[in-house]
């Protein structure tokens, strides 16, 4: 029984051993914005970026009570 482990632990990790890796390459923007963001935008996406993550957490806060009773 070892061996067939041992065989099928070889077979898995061979690629690895061989350095058959896909190679990833990150996109970077070198340049600024061909349109700047004005502070309307920034505004409204800080407000739902701070709404999308502190909206759930706040909801069940709110709402701490009635989720402690037993019905």
């Amino acid at each position: 029984m070892s061996a067939l482990l041992r065989a099928l632990s070889t077979l898995r990790s061979a690629p690895a051993v061989r350095g058959v890796a896909v190679s990833q390459r990150a996109n970077v923007a070198t340049k600024a914005a061909k349109d700047p963001i004005g502070p309307a935008e920034t505004v409204f996406g800080l407000t739902l970026f701070a709404l999308t993550i502190l909206g759930p957490s706040g909801w069940i806060l709110a709402h701490l009570e009635s989720y402690k009773k037993r019905d």
